[in-house]
């Protein structure tokens, strides 16, 4: 059985994430995954590897590699005992190579939820669901529904 967590704890654990999103997953700033992430964080759903403070700095270096002009526009954040969930709309322009693909230039909308473990203040852990296929489609890369992927 679970407790419950103050209100002044929830929104403390409210105004992290919302600073972890813009501080790291939008700025990629490295000096934040320091501030912000605890030493043994795990990503559930970033692939092998791709834990810690050393995986979130690889994964920053190939986002921001391949993305620009990146937002998240939060939609929904919900927080109780030591959990945060956050459904959040994700927009970016693909201005090199990412997740394989070529540089298209073309700009994707998708919807992704993101669930935090909050553990002394920190982020201890991270689970990331989003519309992949969605912004496959969106990138070109992927035929739409019933049609074939665009060729421009």
């Amino acid at each position: 059985m679970t407790t419950s967590v103050p209100a002044t704890d929830v929104d403390a654990q409210k105004a992290l994430v919302r600073r972890f999103i813009d501080d790291v997953f939008l700025k990629g700033d490295f000096a934040a995954v320091d501030e912000l992430m605890t030493d043994d964080f795990v990503s559930h759903t970033s692939g092998p590897g791709a834990s810690g403070k050393e995986g979130m700095r690889q994964a920053i270096t190939r986002v921001s590699g391949g993305l620009s002009d990146a937002s998240m526009e939060i939609e929904d954040m919900i927080a109780e005992d030591d959990r945060v969930a956050v459904r959040l709309t994700g927009h970016a322009v693909q201005t090199g190579e990412f997740m394989g693909m070529p540089p298209s230039g073309k700009a994707y909308t998708i919807g992704e939820i993101h669930i935090f473990r909050i553990r002394d203040g920190k982020v201890a852990e991270h689970w990331h669901q989003a519309d992949f296929l969605g912004m496959m489609r969106q990138l070109g890369v992927m035929p739409e529904m019933g049609g074939k992927a665009s060729a421009d």
